[in-house]
């Protein structure tokens, strides 16, 4: 995890995420899946470029499996993008930092 990433739980996730005056971009990943790391730095570049822009948190679905399941996450990584409480859109697997800078672009 980087500077500009951080920790969301089940217990923080409406207060951090549904709650937040800016977009947010959630990472679902486990410490056992292979993609989840290959993106990683990838997801802590975007955090860093848009850093005062959007919040970058990042959710262990084994130690957080309710809101994954309220989310519809059923493959990992999933990268979910967060406005005004709601979903934006998502992707799903490792995918190029393009991507997810298109992702993110969505929610400015």
């Amino acid at each position: 995890m980087s500077e500009n990433t951080s920790t969301v739980t089940d217990s923080s996730f409406d207060a951090v995420v549904l709650k937040s005056d800016a977009p947010v971009l959630v990472d679902f990943w486990a410490t056992w899946c292979a993609p989840c790391k290959a993106i990683a730095p990838l997801v802590d570049e975007i955090a860093g470029q848009y850093a005062g822009k959007v919040k970058v948190f990042k959710m262990n679905v084994d130690e957080n499996p309710a809101t994954p399941g309220k989310f519809g996450v059923r493959g990992i990584p999933t990268l979910i993008l967060f406005k005004g409480g709601k979903v934006v859109d998502q992707l799903v697997g490792a995918v190029p930092k393009s991507q997810i800078k298109d992702l993110v672009d969505k929610g400015l």
